[in-house]
C-alpha cells in the first residue's frame, strides 16, 4: 500500500503542477444599443427612418470566447483562442452565422521569437495599423470608414491564414500573415498576404500596414475574403458593390496618435484597390480615405470624441462611360462614461454627405459603415447603448 502512494504520488504532483503552468480565460463583451437611422432605402427613390436594437456594431462588437495558455518551458507557450460573434436580440451567431465567427486559430508563443498562430484569423491592418485610425480610437459604426472598404472595422477575417508576430523591442512590433487560397488549378486563387508594424514611445504611436488578396470574391461561402464570413458578400452598398469581380483587392495604411496630458490626437490615410474588375472590362477602381481625431479623457470614468472622415473614389473608364467617382464627407462624435471598470454607458453618432457617381454608375448615396444606402446623399447615424465585459 505504501508502494501504491509513493508511486502515485509523484503522479499527482505532475498533474498539479501541469495544471498551475496552464490556464484557460472565458471572456466576453455584450453591447446592445438603440439606433436611429435617418434615411434607409426603401425602394428606387423612396427612403425613411429607421429604430431598431444592434449587438454587432458599437464600440465592441458582441461576442463571447475561450483562450487559453499551456506553458511548454524555455519560454515557450502552446496558445489558442476561440471567439464567436453574438447577436443579443436573435440569439444567433455574427459573421454569417459562424460558430466561431470573429476567430479560431492555434499556435506557439515564444517571448523571445515571437508567435506563430494558424487558423482565421485577423489581417495585419487590423493589428497594426487599424488603432491609429478613427475606428482604433474611438471605434463604433459611426467612425467606420464609408462602407469598411478598408476594413478597418474588422468586418471580414483572414481565413486559412498562417500569420507570424513578433515580440516587442522597445516599443517595435511587426508581423506578417499568409492565407493559403488554394483553389483547384490556382494555387494562390482566394489567398492573400498582409504584412505590417508599429511603433509605439510614450505619447507616439505610429502604425502601418499592406494587404493583398488575388479572387478576393470566393465561389462559396468562407472563400475568398469578401466572402470570407458564412454567408454573402461584403460589397453590398452601391459604394463599391460594382467592383464584386475584381481579380484583386489591396489595401495600404499608415496613420499616427499623439497624447498631450488628457487628449489624444490622430490621424491616417488609406488607399485601397480594386484591380482588373471582369464586369467593368478589366479596369480598375481606388478610394482614398484621410482621417482625423481628437479622444478627451475628462476623468478617468468619463471621455469625448470627434473626428472628421473624408474618402474619395477616383473616375474609373469603362466601354459603357465613367463610374466610381464619388465623395464622401464624415463628421462623428462620441460619448462614454463607465459606472464601473466592466460597465459603461455611451452615445454616439455621425453624419455623412456623399456626392458623385457610385461604383454602379447610379447616383452616389451615404452609407455610413455598413447601416445600409441611404436614398440620397445624405444620412444620420445615432446609437445609445450599454456595454459590459466579462
Amino acid at each position: 500500500m505504501k508502494k501504491q502512494i509513493l508511486v502515485a504520488a509523484p503522479i499527482l504532483l505532475y498533474g498539479s503542477l501541469a495544471c498551475a503552468q496552464s490556464s484557460m480565460t472565458l471572456y466576453g463583451v455584450l453591447d446592445e444599443g438603440l439606433m436611429f437611422n435617418s434615411n434607409v432605402a426603401t425602394g428606387a427613390s423612396q427612403g425613411g427612418h429607421k429604430v431598431y436594437l444592434d449587438s454587432l456594431n458599437g464600440l465592441f462588437g458582441s461576442r463571447w470566447g475561450m483562450r487559453g495558455v499551456e506553458d511548454l518551458g524555455g519560454g515557450t507557450h502552446a496558445i489558442f483562442d476561440l471567439e464567436s460573434g453574438v447577436n443579443l436580440n436573435s440569439g444567433a451567431a455574427a459573421q454569417g452565422g459562424l460558430e466561431f465567427g470573429r476567430q479560431a486559430w492555434v499556435g506557439l508563443s515564444n517571448r523571445r521569437y515571437g508567435d506563430v498562430t494558424l487558423g482565421r484569423q485577423y489581417d495585419a491592418l487590423v493589428y497594426y495599423a487599424q488603432p491609429v485610425t478613427i475606428q482604433g480610437y474611438l471605434a463604433g459604426e459611426a467612425f467606420q470608414h464609408p462602407g469598411d472598404f478598408d476594413n478597418t472595422a474588422n468586418s471580414l477575417r483572414t481565413n486559412n491564414a498562417i500569420r507570424y508576430a513578433s515580440p516587442n523591442f522597445n516599443g517595435l512590433t511587426f508581423g506578417a500573415e499568409w492565407s493559403v487560397g488554394g483553389m483547384p488549378g490556382n494555387v494562390s486563387g482566394n489567398g492573400g498576404y498582409s504584412a505590417g508594424a508599429a511603433y509605439s514611445n510614450g505619447s507616439v504611436t505610429l502604425g502601418a500596414a499592406f494587404l493583398y488578396f488575388k479572387n478576393p470574391t470566393g465561389s462559396t461561402a468562407s472563400s475568398g475574403f469578401f466572402t470570407s464570413n458564412g454567408s454573402g458578400t461584403q460589397l453590398t452598398g452601391i459604394l463599391n458593390k460594382g467592383y464584386e469581380t475584381a481579380a484583386s483587392y489591396q489595401v495600404a495604411i499608415v496613420g499616427g496618435t499623439y497624447t498631450l496630458g488628457s487628449v489624444q490626437f490622430g490621424t491616417s490615410w488609406s488607399n485601397v484597390e480594386y484591380g482588373n474588375i471582369a464586369a467593368l472590362g478589366g479596369a480598375s477602381a481606388k478610394f482614398n480615405n484621410v482621417d482625423a481625431g481628437v479622444k478627451w479623457t475628462v476623468t478617468p470614468a468619463f471621455s469625448l470624441g470627434a473626428a472628421y472622415d473624408y474618402a474619395k473614389g477616383d473616375s474609373v473608364w469603362t466601354p459603357g462611360g465613367s463610374v466610381g467617382n464619388q465623395h464622401f464627407n464624415q463628421v462623428c462624435v462620441l460619448a462614454d462614461y463607465f459606472l464601473s471598470k466592466r460597465t459603461d454607458l455611451y452615445v454616439e453618432g455621425a453624419y455623412q454627405i456623399a456626392s458623385g457617381t457610385s461604383s454602379t454608375g447610379a447616383s452616389a448615396v451615404a452609407n455610413i459603415g455598413n447601416a445600409g444606402d441611404s436614398s440620397n446623399g445624405r444620412q444620420a447615424l445615432v446609437r445609445v447603448a450599454i456595454r459590459q465585459k466579462f
